[in-house]
């Protein structure tokens, strides 16, 4: 370590490399503009974990209180952003966030990186190599540095079926959303009323005659939609992923017809998904119960400070009663790696219900996996990074590819095979789309429909779900097909989890858990 380092030390797993693939061209422009947003851990020590919270339930007033930032962490902070010419843009306790701005210059001198230009494919970013350091007075403040690197950091989880407008031949059978809901027996005598689904949203966006149309054309009504703005992002159609963003507002909407749904579009960096979430978590005004993110990277792109800032957003949604499903991927047990097995994070995280995709007949019902002819497989598989759960104890989870115990993806599943995908429309066009992007809004869909009969939100459903998987019937056990590395078996299974929901039955239970 260099002289100038010596007071300073490096926020554990902050090391990044350069991705595959990717190269450094020049250094950034020291005068150059720089956004970043520091994580502080929480005032108290209690743990969060495994999808549960030995702490009682708590409103959003309380967890600032007890679990947010400590004002004297962040005053220290403060005193670091004046002492190196930076300028505090936001500061959020119940996210344990603070925002800085800055020049490129300033940010190597107060972190000691060298920040530089990489090109990547078709892209150039600002990226790092190595660590990041604090000064040693911060360092048992700080859990992750996050915006120094500026790369695009997430995925899509969808599939259109067609290309260039033109259905394939394979396709098989199309639904409307609300037709799934009822073959995967969800309730018809409520409609998710009073409940808010948050949608975070990393590109793209939404035309509202287009939903207008949509609904109409499916003789429902139009939900109540508010779109918000995170770190400058906004509804901004006409792109590749306005797809990706009709799927989740039309799934939920035809399923979930009294729901509020609140869509946070953020930048795609590791920076705006972390502030999307946040935002979602910790918004007072529209209070979500359920999130639903369809966005996401193998483990190995991401960072151990990012993922476990994340891991512990997703353990305070927890505390606050708040569901968070997340897509498990698209491109089978590889991630679409060129080699080895691996999962997709955020689905990985313990605190959230990963989902995975099945292929939905008019008969049968199997494991997705159309990569044979490029239409995609459901992801899955068992976490290098987190440690196995609790709540997956009895569920035998296969090692992980390191030959240890580790988080197996995904918990749950539905139908996202776009061949016998769904209805939806985009951009003027009517559509067939699915993949794993289907299924979290599915899933929030029915979970907003369980917290309105029920009275109360079902917060993290792990260990119920995990406790029905040999009980009433909850779930269609998937014992058909399999991915590269897993099979479909009896039980839970590293392609389709538990398997897909009788939605009624589901309910009941928690209503007596």
């Amino acid at each position: 370590m260099s002289p100038s380092k010596q007071r300073f030390h490096a926020v554990p797993g902050s090391l990044r490399e350069a991705p595959a693939g990717s190269r450094r061209i020049r250094s950034a422009a020291a005068t150059a503009p720089a956004e970043i947003t520091i994580v502080l851990h929480r005032r108290s020590n209690a743990s969060l974990r495994d999808g549960q919270t030995a702490l009682a339930r708590m409103d959003r007033a309380a967890f600032a209180a007890s679990r947010g930032a400590d004002r004297r962490d962040v005053a220290r902070l403060e005193e670091f952003a004046h002492t190196h010419g930076l300028s505090i843009t936001s500061i959020d306790l119940p996210a344990r966030s603070v925002g800085l701005a800055g020049t490129v210059g300033q940010m190597n001198q107060a972190f000691q990186v060298d920040l530089g230009e990489y090109k990547y494919q078709d892209t150039t970013y600002r990226g790092r190599e190595g660590e990041i350091y604090v000064p040693a007075g911060l360092a048992p403040v700080v859990q992750a540095v996050l915006g120094l690197d500026d790369r695009r950091q997430a995925r899509p989880h969808f599939r259109m079926a067609q290309a260039n407008g033109v259905m394939p031949d394979t396709l098989e059978i199309s639904y409307p959303p609300q037709q799934v809901a009822r073959r995967y027996g969800f309730p018809t005598d409520a409609d998710g009323s009073g409940q808010t689904v948050a949608l975070i949203e990393l590109g793209g966006g939404y035309h509202i005659h287009d939903l207008k149309r949509y609904f109409t054309n499916q003789k429902l009504r139009t939900p109540r939609i508010t779109a918000i703005s995170v770190d400058g992002a906004r509804n901004s159609p006409g792109g590749k992923d306005d797809g990706k963003v009709a799927l989740d507002i039309e799934m939920v909407g035809a399923i979930a017809q009294g729901a509020t749904m609140a869509v946070y579009f953020a930048p795609n960096t590791t920076r705006g998904f972390y502030n999307a979430i946040a935002a979602a978590l910790h918004d007072q005004l529209r209070r979500p119960t359920v999130i639903s993110i369809s966005w996401g990277n193998p483990e190995n792109s991401w960072t151990v400070q990012a993922m476990d800032s994340y891991d512990a957003l997703f353990a305070d949604a927890a505390a606050l009663g708040v569901t968070v499903f997340c897509a498990a991927g698209d491109n089978g047990a590889t991630a679409g790696l060129p080699s080895g097995l691996h999962v997709d994070f955020p689905a990985s995280s313990p605190h959230v219900v990963a989902c995975g995709g099945t292929k939905l007949t008019a008969s049968d019902e199997t494991v997705w996996n159309e990569l044979a002819v490029g239409h995609g497989a459901t992801g899955g598989g068992v976490s290098r990074h987190f440690a196995l759960p609790a709540y997956q104890q009895n569920a035998q989870v296969p090692l992980n590819p390191l030959n240890k115990p580790g988080r197996g993806v995904p918990d749950v599943a539905g139908d996202a095979d776009p061949l016998t995908g769904y209805e939806v429309r985009v951009d003027g066009q009517d559509a067939v789309a699915a993949g794993t992007s289907a299924v979290a809004p599915l899933w929030a869909a029915l979970t907003a429909i369980a917290n309105q009969k029920l009275g109360k939100p079902i917060g993290a459903p792990h260990s119920t779900l995990y406790d029905l998987a040999n009980s009433n019937g909850a779930f269609r056990d998937i014992v058909t097909g399999g991915i590269d590395g897993y099979d479909a078996r009896q039980g839970w299974d590293a392609c389709t989890g538990l398997g897909t929901p009788d939605g009624m039955k589901i309910i009941q239970a928690f209503a007596t858990a």
